[in-house]
């Protein structure tokens, strides 16, 4: 084990993790949205390009056209910051907005509304905290079936890699959200879902949180879940989504949970999942397999080899080579809205040892048309398996779906933006399998 893993996990157990038993009300304030529509600018500043009737912007004076360029007298000059800004808006505070109107500077105080919280007919819908091993109090989310007595079976979700909460939040088109909302009515258990640092009413900010800070923040809500009186410790599986797939089989493994759903998921390290994408990349934007070749022995090797193995951030692996800077659609310090460092971190992150390791019953989902995860890893998870003697697993392709839950008539069609379509069979294979897993 790599040394600065080491002191990672002994430092670890010198801290024990806290979180509140489930309440309704707690110390954490409750998230807000703009009710607005805002685009990041070239220069600085976000564009105001639409205002709800009832947006407390629009109620301060702001107009369509005007451009906010700090809020608290924080300037705004990049995405990752206007994430962090609107990730962290929260509800019944004061606001100082800076906005320009022309070449007219303006500020108004602005308070938002909080957002109205998940309910549903028949779910008890808990919203408590847990505080990490890294002090960051984050939101945990549980809905729990109404009039079940004694203790019950449980899920624990786990995300994928992108600052998108975890929330059903009103007016939300997600159909992964959409997926959690089903597992949670339909199949008859508990689940608990919990926001990383700086999503819904979580503290931190997403766009700095590394990855063993967000592993962490899993594992404190999952001791919270187990930890809970009408949960059934011997029956709680965990459902990951993408990145969160591939962390199921290490949090099976850690506390013996009762079963996986993996779902849309990867097996090799980073480095060769980047390379892949890319490939595939060139080829929905019909680049000639000659040209592709090409970039990637010339660009993408490289680049990705000084980020991920010479753990280095973009920045620096373009100042040392300056002609890779054609080939880098990333940020200088961010890739996919998260800090270099979770990816240095992620890169020494030994999935197939967890996968080797499994003992619990295992399902594997991919859908067809996913061009982010590839067939060959989750064939590489399965001959895993049957190497090693695992007797309860299934592999299930789920025809035309992409990796965000939604159908499509090509992959190329999902890569370039079409809206897809959505079948009730997507959430239905989660319920079917949460239930056969928890023996319901």
């Amino acid at each position: 084990m790599p040394l600065k893993i080491t002191v990672f996990i002994t430092a670890l157990l010198l801290i024990q993790p806290t979180f509140s038993q489930p309440s309704t009300v707690d110390e954490l304030p409750r998230r807000a949205k703009w009710q607005a529509t805002l685009q990041l600018q070239d220069s600085a500043g976000l564009l105001v390009s639409k205002l709800e009737a009832s947006s407390p912007l629009k109620q301060a004076g702001l107009q369509v056209g005007d451009r906010i360029v700090a809020i608290d007298a924080k300037a705004i000059t990049s995405n990752p910051q206007r994430n962090d800004i609107t990730d962290a808006l929260v509800a019944d505070r004061n606001y100082r907005i800076t906005y320009r109107r022309g070449v007219d500077a303006h500020t108004a105080d602005v308070r938002f509304a909080p957002v109205p919280l998940e309910s549903y007919p028949n779910l008890t819908v808990t919203y408590s905290q847990i505080t990490s091993n890294y002090g960051i109090r984050q939101r945990t989310i549980i809905t729990r079936p109404n009039n079940k007595k004694g203790r019950q079976p449980a899920i624990f979700v786990v995300q994928g890699l992108s600052c998108s909460s975890i929330e059903n939040t009103p007016g939300r088109k997600s159909n992964f959200i959409r997926s959690l909302t089903n597992l949670a009515k339909q199949s008859g258990m508990v689940m608990l879902r919990v926001e990383k640092p700086g999503l819904g009413d979580s503290e931190g900010d997403c766009s700095q949180t590394d990855f063993y800070t967000e592993l962490d923040g899993y594992e404190t809500a999952l001791q919270q879940l187990l930890s809970l009186p009408y949960i059934d410790p011997k029956r709680v599986i965990v459902y990951g989504s993408s990145m969160g797939s591939a962390l199921a089989p290490y949090l099976a493994n850690k506390y013996q949970l009762n079963g996986i759903i993996s779902d849309g998921t990867f097996y090799r390290s980073w480095f060769e999942h980047m390379l892949e994408i890319e490939r595939r990349i060139k080829q929905m934007q019909d680049v000639s397999e000659a040209d592709i070749n090409q970039q990637m022995v010339d660009a993408y090797i490289p680049l990705y080899y000084g980020m991920l193995v010479e753990k280095k951030s973009y920045a620096q692996v373009i100042d040392e080579n300056p002609l890779l800077s054609q080939y880098n659609y990333h940020l200088p310090e961010h890739m996919y809205g998260r800090p270099v460092s979770y990816y240095h971190q992620l890169q020494d992150f030994n999935v197939p040892a967890e996968w080797e390791k499994l003992i619990a019953p295992a399902r594997i989902r991919w859908g067809t048309l996913d061009w982010i995860m590839s067939e060959a890893d989750n064939h590489m998870i399965v001959d895993t398996l049957k190497r090693n003697g695992h007797r309860n697993f299934k592999f299930y392709k789920h025809p035309n779906m992409d990796h965000w839950d939604t159908l499509h008539k090509t992959a190329k069609d999902s890569f370039t933006g079409k809206a897809g379509t959505w079948n009730d069979d997507i959430s239905q294979v989660l319920v079917n399998w949460a239930k056969e897993l928890n023996g319901k």
